[in-house]
């Protein structure tokens, strides 16, 4: 047994009910899990203001990120401040 992660369906981490009727974070959803090699995080946070200053807090200990863009809407003029950050 590697104690391998159980995986979930993204609508089990973005759970609220106002979250999937919008489309929207409103909540933040944290997921951990770790390999033989590393130590994952999966984050998802509102794009709002008062959350940024936490997620750079936080992403100052990463070795790396996975930017997600929704293909049906493409970037957003926040993506950009996202992928400086």
């Amino acid at each position: 047994d590697k104690g391998l992660a159980e995986v979930k369906d993204f609508s089990s981490i973005d759970s609220a009910p106002e979250e999937k009727e919008r489309g929207i974070t409103i909540n933040t959803a944290h997921i951990e899990y770790e390999t033989e090699n590393r130590h994952y995080a999966h984050v998802d946070c509102p794009g709002h203001a008062d959350y940024v200053k936490n997620m750079v807090t936080g992403a100052a200990q990463m070795d790396g990120a996975i930017l997600v863009v929704a293909a049906t809407d493409g970037p957003m003029p926040q993506t950009r401040e996202h992928i400086l950050l």
